[in-house]
């Protein structure tokens, strides 16, 4: 048995070797082809030909996520100036070396570890561009072009009337990013802005940046976020009245339960779950007020509690039940996709700077969004924009009345 496993890798790795060295071979004879094209048949002198043929030189080409040496033949015109050889060209392109970094990096190897996570070259075969400092460079330079077309694409006509604002930290260094849900429940990354803190600037850019690429600002929204009160501000000074704001229930649920001690924790989850799970605001509201109560001996699990209260009832006030309120009660698809972005970035140690976690957030964006679904509930969000339409319309913001601007 041993030893016909043993005879399997020898004949792999004989076809491997093969292979390669055929190819090489075949490749040396297309770079001819295209000499010949250019110069003529060699010994057969042309006094209309447009290029000399010019000896040899040292290159290389891409070959299974690195560079291999080949002897290049050379070409220049009558003018004495190097021609391109058309095949040369098509073997030498980066795109392929790019994108076989990225597609390791995301799936955990390493710069480091990059050349064993290739197949094997015959010896024969000198290989180049696998070193740490390559791979990096690689990687960089096609995340950088992905982050400036993810930061500048315009988002046209698509409407997003729901909007998920999340931040994690990555080192030093936090990056607030937007989920925008369309009319069919399709989710889509839409934005992502870096800072040092999940403050109201840091966030203001990020939504001014959608606006920027054609996010409409007149349009009924519901904006679901953690509670942060930068995230907020910001969503009031860009969107004003037409944006209503509901507090996740879960970041609610866990702020209050940090302060309390751990015999109490589970009773005043299961008390705010059924609160939430009311069948009108009012009687929401009611329990949650009663709870804060019977938290008198723990002011600050109190004062949490009462804290953006009536923010945490939007969907009550809204009338959205059911699958869809399941999935807007919480920032939960948001933090699907941090999940993500801790998978791809596991190896990275060392945070440098923000440009390093903006590329590293959008590969995992980019990676996140190539698996998702349709949220649960999306049949009815037809009836919850009716009704988030109608309670913009009629001057109630976060389930209280607003001022007329006169």
């Amino acid at each position: 048995m041993v030893r016909n496993t043993q005879l399997l890798v020898d004949t792999r790795l004989n076809l491997l070797e093969l292979s390669v060295n055929t190819g090489l071979e075949v490749l040396g004879l297309m770079l001819e082809e295209d000499r010949k094209r250019l110069c003529g048949r060699k010994g057969y002198p042309d006094p209309d030909r447009q290029a000399t043929r010019y000896g040899y030189d040292d290159g290389s080409v891409v070959l299974g996520g690195r560079r291999v040496a080949v002897r290049k033949p050379r070409v220049r015109s009558m003018a004495g100036e190097e021609v391109p050889l058309p095949t040369y060209q098509g073997f030498n392109r980066e795109d392929p070396l790019a994108g076989r970094a990225l597609e390791q990096m995301i799936l955990g190897v390493s710069a480091r570890n990059f050349p064993r996570s290739l197949e094997p070259l015959p010896e024969t075969v000198e290989e180049k561009a696998v070193r740490r400092s390559s791979v990096s460079r690689r990687f960089i330079a096609r995340i950088q072009a992905q982050l400036e077309n993810f930061l500048s694409s315009p988002l046209g006509d698509r409407d997003f009337p729901v909007l998920m604002l999340d931040g994690k930290g990555f080192g030093d260094h936090t990056l607030v990013i937007a989920l925008g849900l369309d009319a069919q429940g399709h989710k889509e990354v839409l934005g992502v802005a870096e800072g040092s803190t999940e403050n109201e600037a840091v966030c203001r850019r990020l939504l001014a940046n959608l606006v920027d690429r054609g996010l409409s600002v007149e349009r009924a929204r519901l904006f679901v976020i953690d509670g942060g009160k930068g995230l907020r501000k910001a969503i009031r000074g860009i969107f004003g009245d037409w944006a209503l704001v509901h507090r996740c229930h879960l970041h609610k649920i866990r702020n209050v339960v940090d302060h309390l001690p751990e015999g109490k924790r589970i009773w005043a989850k299961m008390a705010m779950r059924k609160a939430y799970a009311s069948e009108t605001p009012e009687r929401a509201r009611r329990r949650l007020l009663d709870l804060a109560r019977s938290l008198a001996d723990h002011p600050g699990a109190a004062a949490s509690l009462r804290e953006g209260l009536e923010e945490t009832l939007t969907l009550l006030h809204l009338g959205v039940r059911g699958a869809l309120a399941r999935t807007l009660s919480s920032t939960n698809p948001i933090e699907n996709l941090m999940d993500t972005l801790g998978r791809v970035s596991r190896n990275v140690k060392h945070w440098r700077h923000g440009r390093m976690a903006l590329r590293w957030a959008v590969t995992g964006l980019l990676e996140a969004g190539k698996t998702f679904r349709r949220v649960k509930g999306f049949r009815e969000i037809p009836a919850f924009l009716q009704a988030l339409e109608s309670h913009i319309a009629s001057g109630k913001v976060d389930g209280t009345e607003t001022e007329e601007v006169a």
